[in-house]
């Protein structure tokens, strides 16, 4: 039943890699912990499922990681319903663990200037790279993965009307407004790359030896580069989409124009941002005022 529930991730929802990966996997775990290579939902009871709960509690795994972990399982269980595999949906009744949401971790705008000033090398590939990575996720907000998923055409189908396609979550699709600096960006980075790299693919973001960068490799880079500016104790690439979202908050912009700039299907995950920008206020207030 996992791989029939695999299958439907993958080829009916349209969900990742990393995410079908992660259902697996917990899944698998969740097998493990029952001592069997299959799971059929008619063979688990409501107990077996509680007492997995507090294996993982007990080995000191997060509210948050247990919370996902549930997800998956409550996930299978409405695809089996779906199907016709069981008629009971088990996990339903068990309430899932709560957690605080955390406050999203951001740059401040003073250590993107520092970041981004001055510009790179105008010869040197990968400095060029790695300039327009940082430059190009603070700019937009999209994800990781949707920059790395850019191919040139994706530039300049929409380049005239000084937009950006992007391939989001689920194969869908959307357009992101940049600006006229940050188009000559790109353009300067592809004349760089096409003069002195081997291309073995459309994609606009390329290792020297020709191939597609990875989600490791951007990683590396804004953790290498963000590290030189900022002690945020998070420095990965999607603390620049943090970032973004932030300071477009903080500059006046709608929450739900934000939303949609991001690519969120529920304001709901968009107003964290206000929380954050809230937060602030707060630090400010506390050190400014005299009876705070």
């Amino acid at each position: 039943m996992i791989d029939r529930f695999v299958e439907y991730l993958q080829y009916e929802r349209h969900y990742s890699d990393l995410t079908v990966q992660a259902y697996q996997r917990d899944l698998k775990q969740f097998c493990q912990f029952l001592e069997t290579d299959g799971l059929h939902p008619d063979d688990v009871s409501e107990n077996d499922i509680r007492a997995w709960i507090v294996s993982l509690m007990q080995q000191g795994i997060g509210a948050r990681s247990v919370r996902r972990k549930l997800s998956s399982v409550k996930s299978f269980w409405r695809f089996c319903m779906k199907v016709g595999a069981t008629a009971h949906d088990i996990p339903a009744r068990i309430p899932t663990p709560k957690v605080d949401k955390p406050i999203p971790a951001f740059f401040k705008e003073s250590e993107m200037e520092q970041v981004l000033h001055p510009k790179p090398d105008a010869d040197d590939f990968v400095q060029q790279r790695d300039w327009l990575i940082i430059d190009l996720l603070y700019e937009t907000g999209m994800r990781c993965s949707e920059m790395l998923g850019l191919t040139d055409s994706d530039i300049t189908r929409q380049a005239d009307n000084g937009q950006i396609q992007v391939h989001g979550k689920r194969n869908k699709q959307r357009i992101i407004p940049i600006s006229n600096e940050l188009l000559e960006n790109i353009s300067r980075y592809q004349a760089v790359r096409n003069g002195q790299i081997d291309r073995q693919d459309n994609h606009v973001f390329l290792r020297p030896s020709g191939k597609p960068m990875i989600l490791q490799d951007v990683y590396k880079v804004v953790h290498k580069r963000m590290s030189e500016v900022s002690t945020v104790y998070k420095r990965s690439p999607h603390v620049l989409r943090h970032t973004f979202a932030t300071a477009m908050l903080n500059h006046g912009a709608d929450v739900e124009a934000i939303r949609a700039l991001l690519g969120h299907e529920s304001l709901s995950t968009t107003q964290i941002y206000a929380h954050t920008t809230f937060e602030e206020l707060k630090k400010v207030y506390n050190n400014a005022h005299p009876r705070a």
